[in-house]
């Protein structure tokens, strides 16, 4: 940034991240002893999400930074690891605070993965349908990323509820490690070919395009940017610890549905990458909105649910991962409706109907199960 004054406006939120942090760190116990007052709560969630929202788009926006300089596929790479991150942490924080739900982490992935697969993707495919008419991106890469999230989607969320100990219970040590080994395994595999052999499948000539919105994140160099990527991680880690007690309070006090926890976190990890892909579909640059979309959703189920178990096991707190009736259906159709979806190498505005349709059944069932 050239000047204080650029820098200032351009990184203004530091201004409310860094305050609320000393805020919470110096006034933790009254700030979040009056939750009974359902005013009180609100205010206290709504706060807290909203800080850890704007740190994380800001951790987006320096990833992004860092996106242009790496170049594809190894830009989005550091683009989804950050943001994994961020969803693993906030998945520990609720899961390690007050009593035990074994099934959050399960509930976020569903979240997410729904969110994603299905919110996001459908508005980027309706909104650059209806200003583009038909949009292209690189087939071989989408099918290399769906090759990948169906098979670990089903080994990590669907398989879980038929084996012959996951009635409700926890699946033994041996079986999550099993899990646990597999998904890295082939997780690591996929890297290694996206970073190398198959760099050509993540990239399209639009996908080169830059416009103006996409020159912000080149503001700063790749330094910087993962100075700042940093400054504002730090903050993400303290208040997500912060958020999981209203959290706790909604669904163990106030016997809300268990889901929300979940899909409170899975919005915070989906939101900015979901408002990034959003905007580059808009601009015309599918590519881009199709390795963000995937490739969340990859590390979600690659790096999420071995890290997730591995914590458990751990701090002994049991993890739940097997989706159970409507879930199982809306996750399984998801599945299958994204593999028809990129099996052509162009999209429209009707698939982006679709995907926003069973969007919508997930929140419907979500509420009245």
């Amino acid at each position: 940034m050239s000047t204080p004054t650029a820098f200032a406006r351009e990184e203004w939120f530091l201004v409310v991240t860094v305050p609320t942090c000393l805020v919470f760190l110096r006034m933790h116990d009254s700030l979040l002893a009056g939750l009974e007052s359902r005013a009180w709560l609100v205010l206290m969630f709504v706060w807290l999400f909203v800080v850890i929202l704007g740190s994380a788009l800001a951790v987006l926006r320096h990833a992004e930074g860092l996106a242009r300089h790496l170049g594809e596929p190894i830009g989005t790479l550091v683009l989804t690891i950050a943001v994994t991150s961020i969803e693993i942490m906030s998945i520990s924080a609720v899961m390690l605070h007050g009593e035990n739900n074994p099934t959050l982490a399960r509930d976020t992935l569903f979240s997410v993965a729904m969110i994603v697969l299905n919110g996001m993707v459908g508005l980027s495919l309706l909104w650059g349908g209806w200003k583009h008419r038909e949009q292209a991106y690189n087939l071989q890469g989408a099918n290399a990323y769906l090759g990948l999230i169906i098979p670990l989607g089903v080994l990590g969320l669907v398989l879980p509820r038929f084996t012959n100990v996951a009635d409700g219970a926890p699946l033994p040590f041996a079986h999550q490690m099993f899990i646990v080994v597999a998904i890295l395994t082939l997780y690591a595999t996929f890297i290694g070919l996206q970073t190398k052999r198959m760099k050509g499948y993540f990239a399209t000539d639009a996908s080169a395009t830059v416009d103006s919105d996409a020159a912000i994140a080149t503001t700063y160099g790749p330094v910087a940017s993962a100075v700042l990527l940093v400054a504002y991680m730090i903050p993400v880690v303290f208040l997500v610890d912060q958020l999981a007690i209203p959290v706790d309070y909604v669904v163990e006090t106030l016997h809300a549905p268990a889901a929300l926890g979940g899909l409170a976190m899975a919005m915070l990890v989906a939101l900015p990458e979901g408002m990034g892909a959003i905007r580059a579909a808009s601009r015309n640059d599918l590519q881009r909105a199709v390795n963000i979309f995937l490739g969340s959703v990859l590390s979600t189920i690659g790096l999420t649910i071995p890290a997730i178990l591995l914590i458990g096991q751990l701090t002994h707190h049991p993890v739940i991962l097997g989706l159970e009736r409507t879930d199982l259906v809306l996750f399984v159709l998801t599945l299958m409706l994204s593999l028809l979806t990129f099996s052509s190498a162009r999209t429209h505005l009707l698939q982006g109907a679709v995907h926003l349709t069973i969007f919508v059944c997930f929140v419907y069932f979500l509420f009245s199960p």
